[in-house]
């Protein structure tokens, strides 16, 4: 292996607990692990979060959903997919045991005549439309015709309503405020409808860990009769973004990250002052320097914003710093350790661990932890 991630299966249990506690008692918490467990590898990461209590796992797509069904084929875990459905992935998702977001009475349609073919009822869960205009039933005649659809259905149990927030890490955004008040009027609407949801869930990663909004969401699923429940996905692999504002984060101080992204060196070499390194010759050596070759690049993840004189990234060698030298290249990259003893070749690296975050590599990028944490490519070890 050129390069691989350990993952913290200690580590991973931990952070599942931690957002179970501060979301709050009797609150279910939904594991995300789409896009590949946030880059950990859901196949590794799954597991773990169903030993340590997750009832039901969050996926993107319905390919992705039949690939865990086949990893908890007899488990009781539920798996919600929550990008999206096209019309034609209906009768996979009741083959699978999968259960769908919709928002459009087509959705509904397309779900019953499925659920119709095998026999019996099917679950959805409902989303609302509050601020991201991405998916969603907007509040309204939008909405009605989506209920009225779900009422008359022989076939399909509306089991949960949902929405998303656009700004959770912002502490009294009023973006939130207005997102909050939509919600409750779907709420109104889906009661008035005659839907009994069995659960009501709102909240990401940072809207458990701003202290406020898991309040509100316990205090509307109650008022429903329903079981508010929580979708954390960042979180769980020891991250949350920064909140912002006055609010104080409750969650993000009882995480630690999940993955460790190593390497090893796969060459070293002295150059002299005046040596030129990498493409464009963009870094000249002003004195002697050892420089040591490692066999990733930006098309494994490390990014090419870490280059020296960009963002001046850096790795870990025997707990030291090795800073980035010239440009990061496509499947090669080099690093200063002329202050390092004893490098040489097969040593292990650290990419992404201790003493380099995924947040220092969001900095160097001008981007977020979410996406470099969901482009690193490498194989996968559970420790």
């Amino acid at each position: 292996m050129k390069s691989w991630v350990e993952i913290s299966g200690a580590r991973l249990a931990e952070n599942f607990r931690a957002v179970q506690v501060v979301a709050g008692s009797g609150v279910e918490v939904l594991a995300v692990i789409k896009a590949n467990a946030y880059g950990h590898g859901a196949v590794l990461c799954a597991p773990v979060l169903v030993d340590a209590g997750a009832k039901w796992l969050g996926v993107s797509d319905v390919e992705e959903g039949a690939m865990m069904r086949e990893a908890f084929p007899h488990s009781g875990t539920r798996l919600l997919v929550m990008c999206g459905m096209e019309l034609a992935d209906a009768p996979k998702m009741v083959a699978h045991g999968l259960t769908p977001v919709v928002w459009t009475a087509e959705h509904v349609a397309a779900m019953e005549r499925a659920g119709r073919s095998v026999g019996h009822r099917v679950n959805v869960h409902l989303e609302i439309e509050t601020g991201m205009a991405r998916q969603g039933a907007a509040v309204g005649a939008e909405l009605a015709r989506v209920l009225e659809r779900l009422a008359g259905s022989r076939w399909v149990y509306c089991e949960g309503v949902m929405t998303h927030l656009c700004c959770a890490e912002v502490a009294g955004a009023e973006t939130t405020r207005l997102a909050k008040e939509r919600f409750e009027a779907a709420l109104k609407q889906v009661s008035e409808a005659g839907l009994k949801p069995a659960y009501v869930h709102v909240g990401n990663s940072s809207a458990v860990d701003e202290g406020v909004t898991m309040a509100w969401i316990r205090s509307k699923a109650k008022a429903m009769g329903a079981r508010a429940m929580v979708r954390p996905g960042f979180a769980l692999y020891g991250h949350c973004l920064p909140i912002e504002g006055e609010g104080v984060a409750t969650l993000e101080p009882k995480l630690a990250p999940v993955m460790c992204w190593k390497t090893r060196v796969i060459g070293v070499r002295e150059v002299e002052a005046g040596a030129t390194v990498g493409y464009s010759a963009t870094f000249v050596a002003v004195r002697k320097m050892r420089l040591a070759l490692l066999p990733v690049g930006y098309a494994d993840g490390f990014r090419r914003a870490a280059s020296s004189g960009v963002g001046d990234g850096w790795v870990m060698i025997a707990g030291k710093r090795a800073p980035v030298v010239g440009r990061v290249s496509m499947n090669l990259t080099v690093v200063d350790v002329s202050g390092i003893d004893d490098v040489h070749d097969a040593m292990e690296v650290v990419l992404l661990g201790e003493g380099v975050s995924a947040e220092d590599h969001a900095r160097w990028d001008g981007t977020i932890a979410y996406d470099v944490l969901c482009g690193v490519k490498a194989e996968f070890v559970k420790r």
